[in-house]
């Protein structure tokens, strides 16, 4: 392993803000260009959950929600709406900061909306126990501007801006009923024309109770003298996609079901981002609840019959699209080389790959990247949380989203540990967790596996295998398969399951020979997110000084 021989730059939101060069990374497990002119779905199997999506001349970007996930709001770049590439995040650090300091699981960013204006990028974004946020950049890749709340309210989601022929600016937005004690309306407010503030209380243009329960996650278009509301409703495992239309802003409106799972595999297909090609096709971004690998991204074609768009195929002549599988790719002039968001990771750079995510605002302490000179990341085995019997409020898990149903994550790592106690290792998280690490103790350096259920109620940690290792260098690897069996392949709206992520924990000593530890673990989703990969560096108590890992390397193989 490579030893750090000088100071390197603080590990900070200063350069986590700079975006790296988007790279001709191609997947090694999971690839949506089939090569031959299509492409199968989803797009991205992995969880950039409420997508919405825009194009600016030849250039799409998509935004995700990124809840208490720290660097939020990913930039993805795209030039043909199939192969995509992260370019940055929108936010260094999430405010409230001393809020945001602590793991929040569940809070922070909903479903956020993406819209360019007069030159500029606009970004709006709730929090629900806050409001509404709005930043913006000249350049989508950052730096974006500092958040300005723009709605103080509580409980209000899912904003979308819309500027109209006239000037005028508006804001729409769902409700949350965990927050506000109202849900399924939609609301519509009138705006600055700077965006900066949102002008009087709102009206409601659309309820759906009666019909269209859970009625949320609005986007504004205008199209051929209609106002269009696409919103999803009926819930992110059986839902469907609305579009609504009217010729004043404010309604009446007219309302269709334009994509629903049908009998297509797909379930819940809705909420997302409309988008017209360069060419004049029209195309649908939208997420699928897959459980425990999150709400993964799915491309849908469009087409407009008497002004009514339809979204997917309709298979069956009932006037409502279905979900394709795969299909002809996006005429956007061009064909453009195959590329995906970036996974592995060879900490060969001065900043953090755009994939990783910590728990909570980062701390100076937690690590420090060490660039090319000596390729790794430095992780500090930083105190857990006083009172912690779980990693439920760790905020140094660094982490990153399940990319494919099946895969292995591997990492080579050297631990330099100063006191008993001090752990580090690879792990899985969510509402259940495992993770492989090395640990410690005055018996020397102890690999094991340890497992959490339900770690958001707070039950404690269980230890399964101990094995003493005589090197401070060692590999760790999971390995994750999708155990659903073929029967469970085709879903309705009542079968949801799609089978267990079973992870399976080895380790080396040489980089060679594997040795399995510990038991099959099956992975659980988190707080409105997939599970995820990572690693990390902990302790139980203080100390002067802390130990640390240097993590060579981080790779997703099949």
């Amino acid at each position: 392993m490579k030893k750090l021989i000088a100071l390197v730059i603080l590990f900070s939101s200063t350069y986590i803000s700079n975006a790296q060069k988007p790279s001709n990374y191609v997947s090694k497990v999971w690839v949506a260009d089939n090569g031959d002119g299509t492409f199968k779905n989803p797009i991205i199997h992995a969880d950039y959950s409420d997508p919405d999506v825009i194009r600016v001349g030849d250039d799409y970007y998509l935004v995700a929600s990124s809840f208490n996930y720290v660097p939020g709001i990913p930039i993805l770049h795209s030039k043909d709406l199939v192969n995509w590439t992260i370019i940055g995040n929108a936010l260094t650090l999430q405010p409230p900061y001393d809020r945001f300091d602590t793991v929040q699981n569940g809070g922070g960013v909903w479903a956020p909306a993406i819209r360019f204006h007069n030159g500029e990028f606009y970004l709006y974004y709730p929090d629900p126990d806050l409001g509404i946020y709005m930043i913006k950049a000249t350049n989508p890749a950052g730096p974006w501007s500092l958040p300005l709340l723009v709605k103080k309210a509580k409980g209000w989601i899912d904003p979308c801006p819309f500027w109209d022929e006239d000037g005028e600016a508006y804001l729409i937005n769902g409700l949350a009923a965990s927050r506000a004690g109202m849900k399924s309306t939609l609301i519509l407010n009138k705006m600055s024309a700077d965006g900066t503030r949102v002008l009087d209380d709102g009206a409601i243009v659309l309820d759906g109770h009666d019909k269209n329960p859970t009625l949320e996650g609005p986007k504004l278009y205008k199209r051929n003298g209609y106002y269009y509301i696409m919103a999803p409703a009926g819930g992110v495992g059986k839902g469907w996609q609305l579009a609504m239309r009217s010729k004043n802003i404010y309604g009446p409106y007219e309302q269709k079901i334009v994509l629903e799972q049908g009998k297509s595999i797909t379930n819940g297909p809705h909420q997302g981002g409309w988008v017209d090609t360069q060419t004049g096709e029209s195309w649908f971004i939208h997420f699928q609840d897959k459980d425990t690998y999150g709400r993964i991204a799915h491309l849908e074609p469009v087409k407009w019959v008497n002004d009514w768009p339809m979204m997917g195929v309709d298979v069956d002549g009932n006037g409502i699209g279905e979900p394709v599988q795969s299909y002809k790719k996006p005429n956007v002039g061009k064909v453009y080389p195959i590329a995906t968001p970036v996974e592995s990771d060879e900490f060969n750079e001065s900043k953090l790959g755009l994939q990783w995510q910590w728990n909570a605002n980062p701390k100076s302490n937690f690590g420090f990247p060490a660039g090319r000179s000596y390729g790794f990341i430095r992780l500090y085995n930083v105190p857990v949380p006083e009172g912690s019997n779980n990693f439920w409020q760790v905020p140094n898990l660094l982490t990153q989203k399940f990319p494919a149903p099946n895969f292995t994550a591997s990492t080579k790592f050297t631990f330099t540990p100063r006191t008993d106690d001090e752990e580090t290792g690879i792990i899985v998280t969510g509402i259940d967790y495992s993770y492989l690490s090395v640990k410690k103790t005055p018996q020397g350096l102890v690999v094991s596996q340890t497992k959490c259920i339900d770690a958001e109620h707070g039950k404690g940690e269980q230890k399964i295998g101990n094995v003493v290792v005589n090197s401070e260098t060692l590999y760790f690897k999971v390995n994750i398969t999708n155990a659903a069996p073929d029967n469970k392949q085709v879903h309705n709206a009542e079968n949801t399951d799609y089978g267990n992520a079973l992870c399976n924990f080895s380790y080396s000593e040489d980089g060679i020979t594997y040795k399995p530890i510990g038991e099959a673990f099956e992975a659980k989703k988190g707080k409105w997110v997939g599970a995820k990969v990572g690693i990390f560096a902990t302790r139980h108590g203080k100390t002067y000084e802390t130990g640390y890992a240097d993590y060579d390397w981080f790779r997703i193989e099949k």
